[in-house]
């Protein structure tokens, strides 16, 4: 017999969830479905929190009670025709997957230094003497600026004789000396900065067509390819709006047809509406990222093009500058540069996540073919989001029909378009009286503030419904979620469950919510390196000019290090020929 898990000291009642989820992982496997631990958990979470399921997790859990839960598991996950596993694995994925945009370049950054791990230690621990052991150290330093930089390839000839005259004019091969006696810390240092300073370089004599060997011009490759991405991100918004209308509007059919709700129940229709919904969800989100990249990459642009024009004046001036005019604004080129990386990394991951995320809308085209999806509709108008919410948009609530519910009005709310939805802005009281019907809430009807919590509907009969009972529909909503753990999600409902199960009990619901969210961050982190690393790969095999369009290829960035102060005083011509050396 097992003991009930809120009896248990934790580590103890976490592993008997471990054992549970890897029965369950096994099971499948021996069906050919390999699903993650993460989704197992969820699953196990899932079919827990469904009342029909009977788990009463105030007894003792026996043998029985862990047969059951694995055998009802299993058979979920094996389910293939079913819009609601199509669901909860496009949010296992996405959770898995997806972080804001801080957050991966901050993993980026930190892959990419993990590269660069070797090579750097090859030239800190050096302790070159003869003149070979120092033509050698110089040659991988030249190496480490490539690496570094992003910008070309370190086997490329003409890109090395480049970056090794760029690399001269700054470093002579001379100064290893001084160099070789410096802290470990301190050559580290020294090596980020001459890295930038050499990107800036080389990046001047592209401008001005002096070099730039193997230089693409991200601006222009960014310019082409976040107008591609967005177009197709747009193209399937469209698509999955097109398919939640339909849906929504032979849902609402049926619920003015009882004879129509007993025939289409086991079509799971709701579900499909859920499944695309979430998709639409994840697909702004994405888009939403997209945007702001595309005007960081404006904003960008705009600089790299500035400091280039105040590099031309300074240099024309004169053919020596002193470093001290020259080098912070080569640190600020390469700075830009390094920027404009990061946002064409972003944009491949986003787009890598976009296309992946098309793998869980299989059950569509099974379950509802044209013909089916026709035949429903009937002579139902298929309205959109936008029709819905100009049919009632001359309702509004009237304050003094509910003198003790706070109200919230476009014109008289500061903020008003930011203020945070409940349910992702569907209306709370058609969800809780349809059984589940997904429809968009109406801002500009009135904004219902209730316990801190801002609620929006699709009617004015709908909101003086909810505000009379808010509680009994905020439950009847949350019992649904029970039925459909999608649901937790799709609503945001996570805070509802979190007050459901208290952090005191060390319950079965709780230790899979703990083992999870122990396991997530460690678990994205190696998706994203393992994503990175495809990408990466793939890369590197081509010539930097073959970037395809909407997947930008991925180049390596280096980290923003910190700059020692230069002790370089010497003038130089900052311009001549690549073939001077």
């Amino acid at each position: 017999m097992l003991t009930n898990t809120a009896r248990m000291p934790p580590t103890q009642a976490e592993s008997v969830i471990k054992n549970i989820i890897r029965e369950i992982g096994q099971e499948c496997a021996t069906h050919g479905e390999v699903p993650s631990e993460t989704l197992v958990a969820f699953m196990v979470k899932a079919v827990v929190l469904d009342p029909s399921n009977g788990f009463n997790m105030d007894r003792v859990l026996i043998k029985s009670d862990v047969q059951k839960l694995i055998k009802l598991c299993v058979s979920r996950l094996l389910d293939s025709k079913n819009p609601s596993l199509d669901t909860i694995k496009m949010q296992v994925y996405f959770d898995m997957n997806y972080t804001n945009r801080e957050e991966f370049l901050e993993e980026h950054h930190r892959i990419v230094e993990s590269k660069l791990g070797p090579v750097t230690r090859e030239i800190t621990d050096n302790r070159a003497c003869a003149r070979d052991e120092l033509e050698s150290l110089y040659r991988k330093i030249v190496s480490y600026v490539l690496l570094r930089s992003g910008v070309g390839s370190p086997t490329d000839i003409k890109i090395v004789r480049e970056t090794t005259a760029a690399l001269q004019s700054v470093f002579p091969q001379a100064e290893l000396g001084t160099f070789l006696a410096l802290s470990k810390k301190e050559k580290e240092c020294q090596l980020k900065e001459l890295s930038m300073i050499v990107t800036g370089i080389r990046l001047f004599n592209r401008d001005t067509g002096k070099g730039g060997e193997g230089i693409e011009y991200l601006p222009t490759i960014l310019h082409e390819a976040i107008p591609a991405t967005t177009q197709h991100i747009d193209s399937q918004l469209q698509t999955a709006q097109d398919q939640a209308y339909r849906y929504t509007a032979i849902l609402e059919r049926v619920t003015k047809n009882p004879l129509m709700s007993t025939e289409l129940h086991s079509y799971m229709l709701k579900e499909a509406l859920y499944n695309v919904r979430q998709y639409e969800i994840f697909l702004q989100i994405i888009l939403s990222e997209i945007i702001t990249s595309a005007q960081e990459v404006e904003m960008m642009t705009k600089q790299l093009g500035a400091q280039l024009e105040q590099l031309k004046m300074i240099v024309n001036a004169k053919t020596a500058v002193p470093t001290s005019q020259v080098f912070p604004i080569f640190i600020a080129l390469s700075n830009l540069w390094i920027g404009l990386q990061d946002e064409t990394v972003l944009i491949g991951i986003l787009t890598n996540l976009t296309t992946n995320l098309e793998r869980f809308l299989g059950t569509h085209e099974v379950l509802f073919p044209e013909k089916v999806i026709q035949d429903l509709l009937g002579e139902v108008t298929v309205k959109t989001d936008m029709d819905r919410l100009k049919e009632h948009m001359e309702e509004r609530v009237q304050p003094v029909d509910y003198r003790k519910q706070e109200w919230l009005f476009p014109e008289t709310t500061a903020n008003f378009d930011k203020l945070l939805i409940q349910y992702r802005g569907f209306c709370g009281y058609t969800f809780a009286t349809t059984d589940g019907l997904l429809l968009p809430g109406n801002p500009a009807i009135g904004i219902l503030k209730h316990k801190e919590k801002y609620y929006t509907f699709n009617t004015r009969d709908a909101a003086y419904s909810f505000a009379e009972k808010p509680e009994n529909y905020i439950d009847l909503i949350t019992e649904k979620a029970k039925k459909n753990a999608e649901l937790i999600q799709l609503l945001e409902l996570h805070q509802q469950f979190e007050t459901l199960i208290p952090c005191s009990e060390a319950n079965l619901r709780q230790r899979v919510t703990h083992s999870v969210q122990t396991d997530l961050s460690h678990m994205r982190r190696e998706n994203f390196s393992q994503m990175y690393s495809s990408k990466n790969e793939s890369t590197q095999s081509k010539r930097e000019g073959s970037t395809g369009v909407p997947r930008p290829q991925v180049y390596i960035a280096g980290l923003r290090g910190g700059h020692t102060k230069t002790t370089h005083g010497v003038k130089v011509n900052l311009t001549r020929a690549v073939d001077e050396t």
